[in-house]
């Protein structure tokens, strides 16, 4: 039979970084979900032209 792993008790200075990890980490995901509730308003529509390497509007296009 194996025994289970003991567990030490964790230094203050473990238990502060715990801490302070944690609340980066709500932090982020509280920006993240602010930033998914931002729309674009009046924004161009359809796929991101950077990502294609094109501008085109009203059947003008500009590559670059």
């Amino acid at each position: 039979m194996s025994k289970p792993p003991v567990s030490k008790p964790l230094t203050p200075a473990a238990q502060r970084a715990l801490a302070e990890a944690e609340a980066r980490r709500e932090a982020l995901d509280a920006k993240t979900a602010e930033l998914a509730r931002q729309r674009e308003i009046n924004g161009r529509g359809g796929l991101d032209p950077a990502r294609y390497d094109d501008w085109e509007v009203k059947g003008l296009a500009s590559d670059f």
